[in-house]
């Protein structure tokens, strides 16, 4: 079981980064998807979720409005499209899938948001 994130990096204040993570060695479609974030001495942060079959998604308020989490099923990939970022927003992101019976963790992507 592989979930590998990608696309973090440094991003000045109002900038964008889209996070993808693709999964492998499961069944992604019955995975539900989420997007986790940890900022350093913080507790983890719950960010965005989406349903198995992309009907519904899920944001915190923090990030609601700026991020968008979608799933493509074919290439076993969620992705999370973050604009308008902001210093706060600065953190490793981590890609889960959970479903009754599973809970997967990636490694992690790190975002900066600096000036």
């Amino acid at each position: 079981v592989q979930l590998v994130e990608s696309g973090g990096g440094v991003v000045q204040p109002g900038g964008s980064l889209r996070l993808s993570c693709v999964a492998s060695g499961f069944i992604f479609s019955d995975e539900r998807m989420s997007w986790v974030r940890q900022a350093p001495g913080m507790a983890p942060e719950w960010v965005s979720g989406i349903n198995r079959r992309s009907t519904s998604s899920y944001y915190a308020d923090s990030v609601k409005g700026r991020f968008t989490i979608s799933r493509d099923i074919a290439k076993n990939t969620v992705h999370l499209q973050m604009n308008n970022l902001k210093v706060e927003d600065a953190a490793v992101y981590y890609c889960n899938a959970i479903s009754d019976y599973d809970n997967y963790w990636g490694q992690g992507t790190q975002v900066t948001v600096s000036s």
